[in-house]
């Protein structure tokens, strides 16, 4: 299982980087450039016509290198959770072949969104259940103990928690390198866990996503040179999601996520603080936003928030490993 992790790693990592390298040129000869719209901070203006939906250049080795895996190890399991970040990363290329035909950056309407998302997350858990994939089992940190929940109710959290999960995800995608530094991070720590229990599915993806994401930051890290847009993040939103079900460990979301919910929990507080007072909080959010107006650059907060999910990633493996 090693070398699978390792190959996984060095492939999409080298894939990555050789796509990003001959296709941005072509991103931005096609003018498929990012709109920044007026609501960020307005140095970011600069950032205007950086190529977007870079997210392809780590998704199509991902996919690729995981089918391959799926194939040699006889895994159907693999299949299905690539099928979902896929399906996930799919609804991110529909949202931004929106958002450059229309020349905005608001793509899909976010009913229409949720309604993708729900809808695949739904598919995802009913056919884990079918294929006796994941219990309803909930295993609890540091302690032996579980509980058992009922079927309806345990896909209800389960689906909920997924969409805000790939969404917290899309929400962090707003600096240079951010959202992929977070990731490999987290990543790198979900692998560790599946290499002390043996799980090959969770190997592979956490290995591709871990390459995928590292070569992808070659272009992507402050001053980026292309974006992922909802493509990328989307994808990665569900591959964040996939690794706590591959585990059978859907608590886990709880640390390994920290930095995502709190991207997604400053916007939420936000928004219900001015409703509620016509006053803010923090002074933009998402919360990384609210940084770069106190004056941090965006590679220290890019390094703040991965050492945050590295610390707390650490300590729900730790916390979890005992019951895997």
């Amino acid at each position: 299982m090693n070398m699978i992790l390792v190959i996984s790693i060095l492939v999409c990592f080298a894939a990555a980087a050789v796509l990003a390298k001959l296709f941005i040129p072509v991103l931005k000869s096609v003018k498929m450039g990012q709109k920044i719209l007026d609501i960020g901070p307005r140095w970011h203006k600069s950032k205007e016509g950086t190529p977007t939906m870079g997210g392809l250049f780590f998704i199509v080795p991902v996919i690729i290198v995981g089918v391959c895996v799926g194939i040699i190890e006889n895994s159907s399991v693999i299949f299905i959770h690539l099928a979902f970040i896929l399906l996930n990363g799919a609804i991110g290329f529909i949202d931004d072949y929106v958002k450059f035909f229309k020349k905005q950056n608001k793509g899909l309407s976010a009913s229409q969104k949720m309604f993708l998302q729900f809808a695949a997350a739904a598919l995802y858990i009913f056919v884990l259940r079918i294929t006796e994939n994941i219990d309803t089992v909930i295993k609890l940190p540091f302690t032996s103990a579980t509980f058992e929940l009922p079927f309806a109710a345990y896909c209800i959290l389960a689906i909920i928690g997924i969409v805000f999960t790939v969404n917290s995800v899309n929400l962090t995608d707003g600096i240079d390198g951010l959202a992929s530094s977070v990731t490999a991070v987290v990543m790198i720590f979900m692998a560790v866990l599946c290499y002390k229990t043996q799980n090959i599915a969770g190997i592979t993806v956490a290995g591709c996503i871990i390459g995928g994401t590292l070569g992808f930051l070659v272009y992507n890290f402050h001053p980026a040179k292309v974006f992922m847009g909802d493509t990328g993040s989307l994808f990665l939103g569900a591959a964040v999601s996939s690794m706590a079900f591959i585990l059978d460990c859907p608590l886990l979301l709880i640390f390994a996520g920290i930095m995502y919910y709190i991207e997604s929990f400053s916007v939420m507080i936000q928004v219900t603080s001015y409703k509620l007072t016509k006053k803010r909080v923090f002074k933009m959010t998402p919360i990384h936003h609210h940084f770069e107006m106190s004056g941090w650059s965006e590679v220290k907060i890019v390094i703040v928030f991965s050492i945050i999910a590295a610390i707390f990633s650490a300590v729900g493996c730790f916390g979890f490993l005992p019951v895997l």
